[in-house]
């Protein structure tokens, strides 16, 4: 990734966070973005620390003009976008389907579904300016498996795969490759405050039927986001790439 510029949304922390860190070591300059502005200033210092070019932008990918100049301050600054993690999501509030609230809904699709459809249109109108470029939604284990009280966080990341495919099938003659990733259970600060927020045990009892049996790590996400947008993934096209640890294959 040595003079490329990777661009990297929910990046304060966990996966977006380690994906950035990734990325500048294999060489690209990144552009971190997420809604909590403190966050992820504090997240590019720590990499611009490191040595890494970095740009740190506030944006809460649910708010299409957000989105936007986001797109514009990235293409401002470095010219151009060589790879996209459209990583940033949110859990819904655990409930079953007759009680789970509009407002929850809403929430959940606008972060998970609609901020991933906004960040990929912008996206792309700058690669295909450029005819290159390469794009990995972060869907889910949630986006191929169905889970009780989980249905709207399930829907949406069913929905980031649906996109993908159907966006893979525009791009792949422009040369800009659109892929998926589902992590399994990763540790990561969702992980904690799921726990937090009383569902350990439901943790706990997922990882039994985790073959490697723990759960995974960020660094593992990365790496595969990585290969994703390098060139040694360059038939990789439209692929809904499971990192699970093998859970899904029960």
């Amino acid at each position: 990734m040595k003079g490329k510029i990777a661009l990297v949304t929910g990046a304060a922390s966990g996966l977006g966070f380690a994906t950035a860190k990734v990325f500048g070591e294999a060489g690209a300059s990144i552009v971190l973005a997420d809604w909590d502005e403190n966050a992820v200033n504090i997240a590019s210092q720590k990499l611009s620390d490191k040595g890494f070019t970095t740009l740190a932008i506030a944006c809460d990918v649910s708010d299409d003009e957000q989105v936007k100049a986001m797109i514009e301050k990235t293409v401002k600054t470095f010219g151009r976008i060589d790879a996209a993690y459209n990583n940033a999501g949110v859990q819904n509030a655990l409930a079953d389907a007759a009680d789970q609230t509009r407002e929850d809904f809403d929430r959940v699709m606008n972060i998970n579904l609609r901020g991933v459809w906004s960040c990929m249109k912008y996206e792309l109108q700058q690669m295909r300016k450029q005819k290159s470029g390469a794009i990995v939604n972060c869907s889910s284990i949630g986006g191929i498996l169905g889970g009780a009280q989980r249905g709207t966080y399930h829907a949406s990341k069913h929905g980031v795969i649906g996109l993908t495919k159907s966006a893979a099938l525009e791009y792949a003659s422009q040369g800009i490759r659109i892929n998926t990733i589902c992590p399994g259970l990763i540790h990561t600060a969702m992980a904690d405050q799921m726990i937090a927020d009383g569902q350990g045990d439901a943790i706990n009892e997922m990882l039994k039927d985790v073959p490697i049996g723990r759960l995974g790590r960020s660094e593992e996400i990365a790496n595969a986001v990585l290969w994703l947008c390098s060139d040694s993934a360059s038939l990789v096209i439209g692929h809904t790439l499971v990192v699970d640890g093998g859970y899904s294959i029960h």
